[in-house]
């Protein structure tokens, strides 16, 4: 069975392989265009065993809001190479998936995985794409937020991204874009300190303590002292208690109620994958 150049190139658009790949595919499939698209799939899953152990450190996290702002959701698509990270291709992958985030609401990362995206389910065509681009690639993150309004922010370079939901409908863009900016650009650990994890404060109050024995505080004072320095690390931790990025005379909670005395953050997400 003979095949053409458009068969080439519609193998091409279906997989996003190679055009010498494409025409091997149909060359080996003797012009079956279905056994050639199974082929290309095939290879996807044999170059994905082969580099299962390598290390994916590199990718995209991207975030992104519905029109009406009341849902967002966040996704990081990892690959081996800052240079694959960078594809055009990539990322407008990394992108469909997202998309496809936002439409069904999945509740976790495997959920997410196992949802279709051109008829075919998110995991198998993160394996296919592995075969395509040559590098192992591992969706990694995902994560959503429902609120009166969500707010997005990706960082440049794709490397950051926020999410924040806040209390009210119809929050000035200004001012939420402020906020997930400060949550990117000053990692905070949770929203105040009500929503820290027990264990944390825990683990951050004997860190102060050891640190002031090994100074030679008297042990019946470093409750006092160490209780201290947990509350100045609560202010640089907690999202709505750090000074504003923009202001660094107001805390983010003063910046808040300057807008609207109301508002408050409800959840937020941060993504790095420079760590």
């Amino acid at each position: 069975m003979s095949f053409t150049t458009s068969d080439v190139v519609k193998l091409r658009k279906l997989t996003g392989a190679g055009m010498m790949d494409c025409k091997n595919a149909l060359k080996d499939a003797d012009g079956n265009f279905d056994r050639a698209l199974e082929i290309i799939r095939e290879k996807g899953k044999l170059i994905a065993s082969k580099r299962a152990d390598r290390e994916a450190s590199e990718g995209v996290a991207l975030a992104k809001a519905t029109e009406d702002k009341k849902l967002g959701a966040m996704v990081v698509l990892n690959c081996e190479t800052d240079f694959v990270a960078k594809n055009e291709n990539f990322v407008a992958f990394a992108e469909s998936i997202l998309d496809v985030a936002l439409a069904q609401k999945p509740e976790n990362l495997e959920a997410l995985k196992q949802l279709e995206l051109d008829g075919r389910t998110i995991e198998k065509q993160v394996t296919e794409q592995t075969g395509v681009i040559g590098e192992k690639l591992e969706l990694s993150f995902y994560a959503k937020i429902e609120a009166e309004t969500v707010v997005a922010y990706i960082h440049p370079g794709n490397k950051l991204a926020t999410l924040v939901g806040f209390n009210k409908d119809g929050v000035e863009t200004q001012v939420a874009k402020d906020v997930a900016m400060q949550a990117a650009a000053m990692s905070p650990i949770a929203i105040d300190k009500d929503t820290i994890p027990q264990e944390a404060i825990d683990k951050e109050l004997e860190i102060a303590k050891e640190k002031y024995r090994q100074e030679g505080k008297p042990e019946a004072m470093l409750d006092k002292i160490a209780q201290g320095s947990l509350n100045k690390w609560f202010k640089e931790v907690t999202l709505i208690n750090q000074a504003f990025i923009k202001d660094g005379k107001i805390t983010v909670k003063d910046y808040l109620v300057q807008n609207d005395k109301d508002l408050k953050v409800t959840a937020f997400e941060r993504y790095s994958l420079d760590g």
